[in-house]
């Protein structure tokens, strides 16, 4: 009598074409027989993906038919490994791209037999549509990332998304406020209600969204040295505004407070007592600190909006709110603060994004160094 495979065995025979074919058999799957196929066209290349396979299945993980399609991987990575490893916000990003852009172009090929070229050819076309290098960047990154896990598991002999030429950016030229403008922004903030907010942005250069996330339960004003700490932030999600963590370990950072923002914190702290005692139970107790009338968190289009009208009143260049993150760290780096510190206040993934990002200012930097030097050593003659 023959005798059945067990669950995990496999097979290899050659094929009429005279490619090699390795079989594992899967056991049953919704009452039907499964089975794995994978081709080689040598005995040897086949039993090396076979016992991949098997390995794969010892382990647990997935275990897909080389015929699969990119699009059904596409679709379980996202489901398996994005959305449960990643933060929300991410997840939905991959997602977009994924359906919006990877799928309609190579979602029909089969995974296995994915080029190269086809996927530079990808590449070619989001341009030619006129989609900005920066989203080409990203769709060729979330394919790529993909395209690692297949690798891993695998799937792929090698991932063909790193074989392409990297999408080239044009830096956009940071403009930040002059230390003039700065000041003349803070004088006005001072006597309006959001002025701390304004000021939070400008001396500590938090991004906009973890500025709105922060809360009172993260900002320590009585203590010998004061600081807050960055753990959250608010961003808008399905039409909705929602606090979640910061993207990066980096991005979770705590930061010495100084006077300009202290004193400014502290007025901030006794007006919004005076809104709550005012609305009574209307109040919404988000433990934001900076909120609306009625305690409810800020919405970024409004914040923005105010930010204009206070320049105006201030009568400086207008710039967006983020500019103030940018010009924090352009102050730093001026008064002499290293670029390694200013990474850390910054919360940059990398030193390089923070030399990158700020290089205009650099060279003002080495002309002082050339000066410092001249006061350590010009009188050694």
């Amino acid at each position: 009598m023959t005798k059945r495979r067990g669950t995990g065995e496999g097979g290899i025979r050659v094929r009429a074409d005279g490619r090699w074919e390795g079989t594992i058999d899967l056991g049953y799957v919704d009452g039907k027989r499964r089975r794995k196929f994978v081709y080689a066209h040598t005995r040897a290349e086949a039993a090396t993906k076979l016992q991949r396979a098997q390995l794969a299945l010892l382990q647990g993980r997935p275990v897909l038919d080389e015929r699969v399609r990119v699009g059904e991987f596409l679709e379980r990575w996202l489901a398996e490994v994005v959305k449960p490893g990643r933060a929300p916000e991410t997840w939905r990003g991959y997602r977009s791209n994924v359906r919006t852009h990877i799928v309609p172009a190579l979602g029909h090929l089969r995974l296995a037999r994915l080029s190269a070229a086809d996927v530079q050819a990808l590449v070619n076309s989001k341009r030619e549509q006129g989609l900005s290098p920066r989203s080409v960047q990203y769709v060729l990154a979330v394919l790529r990332a993909a395209l690692s896990t297949a690798e891993r598991w695998g799937l792929v002999a090698r991932n063909v998304a790193k074989l392409v030429e990297p999408v080239q950016l044009r830096r956009v030229e940071v403009v930040p406020f002059t230390p003039e403008e700065a000041k003349r922004l803070l004088a006005v903030a001072r006597g309006e209600r959001l002025g701390a907010l304004y000021t939070v942005a400008l001396a500590l250069g938090l991004r906009p969204g973890e500025a709105l996330g922060l809360s009172w339960a993260d900002v320590d004003l009585d203590i010998e040295h004061p600081r807050l700490r960055v753990r959250r932030a608010l961003r808008r999600q399905d039409g909705q505004l929602v606090l979640s963590e910061t993207k990066t370990p980096r991005s979770r950072r705590d930061i010495p407070i100084p006077p300009v923002c202290l004193r400014a914190l502290r007025e901030h702290r006794r007006r919004q007592l005076k809104e709550r005692l005012g609305v009574g139970s209307a109040w919404s107790d988000s433990g934001l600190v900076f909120t609306t009338r009625i305690g409810t968190p800020l919405d970024h289009r409004n914040v923005a909006r105010d930010f204009e009208r206070l320049q105006a009143v201030a009568g400086v260049d207008r710039h967006r709110l983020y500019d103030c993150r940018h010009t924090a760290a352009t102050l730093l780096l001026a008064q002499g603060v290293s670029a390694r510190v200013v990474m850390e206040v910054l919360g940059h993934s990398t030193y390089r994004l923070t030399m990158d990002t700020y290089a205009h200012v650099i060279p003002t930097l080495l002309e002082d160094a050339a000066d410092a030097m001249e006061r350590a050593l010009g009188d050694a003659r």
